[in-house]
């Protein structure tokens, strides 16, 4: 903007207007001829001051920007004046004095926003007619609005922080063009009022246009002249998130493992009984033939007995009716002798399978039956759980996601959460083809061959394995979760 005399204009005291003008807004009157006194700075600073409370005294953008207008109107005689407002490449005319909402289809608004437009791509006052002796300015699009509506108009840019972010237009009859000190006393006005407009039009936005605005903000601050360290920064981060996206690396399925025995042997309960001695518990290394449980035998040696007796009672009676050649009487008791040594090798088994012993050298993994002595156990139930020492399999529940990216023989690493410092390698030697569905997901059981385990790791620990597969890009890498849930959803969406 131009300077004017206006800001040399000499303090004085405000002059506060009566309480009719107060209600109807400053008004100076001027007269047609040529060489009317100048306006004065008591006036002048009165209008500044009025025309910013009319603006500060409203909480919402279009009514503080239609009160600017219509006391602009007022108080300088105007027939008209315009707001318009930068939105993108375009002007936007968002209030006119003393009329509803702006119409930004009417030909004569658009002529306004085209003649904002100029002024503001100038960054400078533009007046039209011009003045005399001013600085030449292009005034097509005001010459094209005195073709359609006639009268003097002036735009004066709105800037805040530096920046031009819209315009105000003014006009008056030809015959009474707005003089020197009144054009630098609306741009006073301009001034002081723009930043609060801009304020208020910014607190309005939704989150969506100020983010873009920001971003357009600071890429033109970026494009434009200069900056080269901001400009070579950014082109430089450019490249590196190009070369990440696209940068092929090795991709590693990751999944939840548990460290498992190679063998594991299931001891049950041979027969309906009584847990009577408990020898070993979870954890507790054994040799092979060593007693682990013993179930309460009481009955089944009565049982013993009875059979004993039935047995030799047999005998007894088989051997008198061969003394007596009694042929029938001999088959029928040697018969129930059978019967009975039957019975009684029955229970001779199952007082040897009462005592549990170890089928081979390892560790015990599952049955702490110590606190369950004499409690009662059913044929078939399963009371501990034997694998071979230093020898484990590890068991990856991969994700259904995942599995066409596992192969066999593929290498891995594992870290436990026992052991999280030393991440051990194994390889995959079996992928289950059947999915195990748990806690909300179904995964498949892919076996691995683990090598070189220390002796403080045991059957049981769980942690986390990694599966190495083909090499993808980092950028595949990291939304191939996200676009494969797109895709799905889509189809299931039938788009």
């Amino acid at each position: 903007m131009r300077a004017s005399s206006f800001q040399q204009w000499p303090d004085t005291q405000l002059v506060t207007p009566d309480t009719d003008s107060a209600r109807s807004g400053l008004r100076i009157a001027f007269s047609n001829d040529a060489d009317h006194a100048p306006l004065d700075a008591a006036s002048a600073t009165a209008i500044l001051l009025h025309v910013q409370s009319a603006v500060l005294s409203h909480e919402r953008f279009e009514a503080a920007a239609a009160a600017l207008t219509n006391e602009l109107a007022a108080a300088f005689s105007l027939e008209r004046a315009c707001i318009g407002l930068l939105d993108g490449d375009e002007v936007r005319v968002v209030a006119i004095s003393h009329s509803g909402e702006a119409d930004a289809q009417a030909a004569s608004v658009r002529a306004v926003a085209d003649a904002m437009h100029e002024a503001m791509e100038q960054a400078a006052t533009v007046t039209y007619p011009p003045r005399r002796g001013a600085q030449p300015r292009v005034t097509l699009a005001h010459m094209d609005l005195d073709r359609q509506r006639g009268g003097a108009y002036c735009t004066i840019p709105l800037v805040a922080a530096g920046r031009v972010f819209g315009a105000l237009t003014l006009q008056r009859p030809r015959e009474n063009e707005l003089t020197a000190d009144e054009i630098a006393a609306c741009e006073h006005v301009a001034c002081l009022v723009g930043p609060i407009l801009r304020l208020h039009h910014a607190a309005e936005r939704p989150w969506q246009e100020r983010l873009r605005a920001a971003a357009r903000e600071t890429w033109a601050g970026i494009a434009g002249s200069g900056h080269w360290f901001a400009k070579a920064s950014v082109v430089t981060l450019i490249a590196a998130a190009a070369l990440l996206m696209f940068l092929p690396v090795d991709y590693w399925v990751g999944a939840t493992a548990r460290v498992e025995g190679s063998i594991q042997r299931v001891l049950v309960a041979p027969v309906d009984g009584f847990i009577g001695n408990v020898a070993v518990r979870p954890g507790d290394k054994v040799v092979a033939g060593q007693l682990l449980l013993e179930l309460a035998d009481q009955d089944l040696m009565l049982e013993r007995r009875k059979w004993q007796s039935e047995l030799a009672q047999h005998e007894n009676a088989r051997h008198a009716a061969l003394a007596r050649g009694e042929r029938a009487q001999f088959a029928v008791n040697q018969a129930k002798a059978e019967g009975a040594r039957a019975q009684l090798a029955l229970v001779e088994q199952q007082l040897n399978r009462a005592r549990l012993s170890a089928p081979f050298d390892g560790v015990v993994i599952k049955g702490d039956l110590s606190q369950s002595i004499g409690a009662p156990v059913q044929r078939g139930q399963v009371l501990l759980t034997v694998a071979p020492a230093n020898e484990y399999r590890l068991i990856v529940e991969v994700d259904e996601r995942d599995i066409a990216d596992v192969q066999i023989g593929a290498e891995g690493a594992l870290a436990l959460a026992a052991l999280p410092q030393n991440a051990r390698s194994f390889r995959v030697t079996r992928i289950t083809p059947v999915a195990t569905a748990r806690d909300g997901r179904n995964f498949f059981e892919v076996e691995g061959a683990l090598a070189g385990l220390p002796a403080s790791v045991q059957p049981g620990l769980q942690g986390v394995a990694k599966i190495r597969s083909t090499r993808r890009s980092l950028g595949w890498i990291w939304t191939h979760r996200f676009t494969d849930w797109l895709r799905l959803t889509l189809w299931a969406w039938r788009l």
